[in-house]
């Protein structure tokens, strides 16, 4: 393996764990929950079948979480405009307010974390990650 394969496995296997922990310590909502407001307050309203394409999982399985999401009134159904068989899914003011909490228990997390265990040096090299991490993101193969 060469060393820059070597640095992508390094780098995916560290910022994977950094993800999954960051999430473990902030959300108190169920990732599926979490994943699907995420994807509300990003792209707006969606169809059952649009969030379940973008989250990979089963019709079924996305309808319930909607309805665990619904009962708890962080989204709302509403039938489709084209299609009265097929509901549209929204995000409630609610629901945004419970996403922002949980982005915020994880960056909580996150700075806490960086505040405990790096230099001076180290953070001013965090501080420059974000914007090499967003261009390496929109590298189109």
């Amino acid at each position: 393996m060469d060393p820059v394969d070597e640095l992508a496995a390094s780098l995916r296997h560290a910022i994977g764990r950094l993800v999954r922990v960051a999430r473990r310590e902030g959300d108190d909502l169920p990732a599926a929950q979490t994943a699907t407001l995420g994807f509300l307050a990003r792209e707006g309203s969606l169809t059952i079948a649009d969030l379940a394409r973008r989250r990979g999982v089963k019709h079924q399985g996305q309808s319930r979480t909607v309805a665990e999401l619904t009962g708890l009134g962080f989204v709302e159904r509403a039938p489709s405009g084209t299609d009265g068989r097929v509901s549209v899914i929204t995000l409630t003011d609610a629901g945004r307010a419970a996403l922002q909490r949980e982005m915020d228990a994880r960056a909580d997390w996150l700075a806490t974390a960086i505040r405990a265990e790096t230099t001076a040096e180290e953070r001013a090299l965090l501080e420059r990650l974000p914007a090499l991490f967003e261009r390496l993101a929109g590298h189109d193969d």
